[in-house]
C-alpha cells in the first residue's frame, strides 16, 4: 500500500540524514569551535606581521595622502564593525530561528508522510480546477517548470557534496588547520553561485597565512580553489546540472543581485530556481508569439 511505501521513504531518507549528521557534525562542531578560539591569536599575529610592512608603505607617500589613506581606513574599519554588529544581532536572532527549525523537522516528517501518501489526489484536484480547453497547454508548462526545478536541485546538491569533498581533501592534503570545516562550509554555500567558492578562498588564504606565514601555502590554497572552480564550471555542473536551468550566466547574476536586493540571504537561495521558473514561462511566451498569426504575417 502507498502508505507503508511512504513511510519506508521517510525513515530511509531518515536514516541516511542522521548517519550524516552523527558523523560529520561533531568534526566540523569542533573545528568550528576551536577557530573561533584562535581567532583573537590570529588577528594578533596579523597585526604584528603585516602592521610594519604596511606602515613602511605609507612612508612612500605624502602626508595627506597617509592621513586619507588612515582615514578610509577608519571608515572601512567603523563599517566593519557595523558589520559584526549586525551580524552578532542575526546570531542572536538565529536562536529563535534554532528553536523553529526543530519544530520544523518534527512537522515536516509528518507533512511529507500526509503528502506522498495522498499525492494523486493532490493532484487530480488541482487538474480539475484547470480550465478544459487550457488543459494540456497548463500541464505541459507545469511539467516543464517541474523539470527545470527538480533537475536543479538534485544537480547542484550533488555539486555542493563534490565540491566539499574536493576542498576538504584538498586543504587537509596541505595541511591547513580547520580544512574539513572550511571545505563543508564552502561545498555548502556553493548551492549560491559564487558564494561558496568566496568563502573558501578569503578564508583559506587569511588562515594560510597566519598559519604558514609564507606564500608558497596560499599559492596551494589558490590553486586547490582554483581546480574546484574548474571542475566545477566544466565538468560538474555541465554533467551534473546541465542546461536545465536554460539561463545565462550573466542573467543568474543579474538574478542573484536582485534577490540579495530585495529578500537578502533568502532571496540569494531562490534567485536560481525563481528565475528558472521565469525563464520557462518567458520561453514559452516567446513561442507562443513565433507561432501567432502576428509574427508570421
Amino acid at each position: 500500500p502507498r502508505w507503508l511505501g511512504s513511510i519506508m521513504v521517510l525513515l530511509s531518507f531518515g536514516s541516511v540524514a542522521v548517519a550524516i549528521i552523527t558523523l560529520v557534525a561533531p568534526l566540523i562542531s569542533s573545528q568550528l569551535g576551536a577557530l573561533v578560539d584562535a581567532t583573537p591569536g590570529y588577528i594578533a599575529k596579523l597585526r604584528s606581521h603585516y602592521t610594519p610592512w604596511i606602515e613602511e608603505w605609507l612612508q612612500r607617500f605624502q602626508p595627506a595622502d597617509v592621513e586619507k589613506l588612515r582615514s578610509a581606513a577608519g571608515q572601512s574599519a567603523g563599517e566593519a564593525a557595523g558589520w559584526l554588529a549586525k551580524l552578532f544581532h542575526n546570531i542572536i536572532t538565529g536562536g529563535i530561528a534554532l528553536i523553529d527549525a526543530f519544530a520544523l523537522a518534527i512537522i515536516a516528517p509528518v507533512v511529507a508522510f500526509f503528502t506522498l501518501r495522498d499525492w494523486p489526489t493532490l493532484t487530480a484536484s488541482i487538474d480539475s480546477i484547470f480550465p478544459r480547453r487550457y488543459y494540456g497547454l497548463i500541464r505541459e508548462q507545469l511539467a516543464d517548470i517541474d523539470s527545470t526545478l527538480s533537475g536543479f536541485i538534485r544537480g547542484q546538491a550533488l555539486v555542493c557534496l563534490a565540491l566539499g569533498i574536493i576542498y576538504s581533501t584538498g586543504l587537509t592534503a596541505i595541511g591547513l588547520k580547520y580544512s574539513l570545516a572550511i571545505g563543508v562550509t564552502s561545498g555548502v554555500l556553493s548551492f549560491i553561485p559564487y558564494i561558496g567558492t568566496a568563502f573558501g578562498w578569503i578564508s583559506s588564504i587569511i588562515l594560510a597565512l597566519v598559519q604558514f606565514d609564507d606564500m608558497l601555502h596560499v599559492g596551494l590554497v589558490v590553486v586547490v580553489f582554483y581546480v574546484g572552480h574548474f571542475l566545477e564550471a566544466y565538468v560538474l555542473t555541465p554533467k551534473l546540472v546541465g542546461h536545465r536551468v536554460g539561463l545565462h550566466p550573466l542573467w543568474i547574476l543579474f538574478a542573484l543581485i536582485c534577490g540579495a536586493k530585495l529578500l537578502g540571504f533568502t532571496g540569494l537561495l531562490i534567485a536560481v530556481p525563481t528565475a528558472a521558473v521565469i525563464g520557462v514561462l518567458i520561453r514559452f511566451a516567446i513561442r507562443a508569439y513565433k507561432d501567432s498569426p502576428m509574427y508570421k504575417n
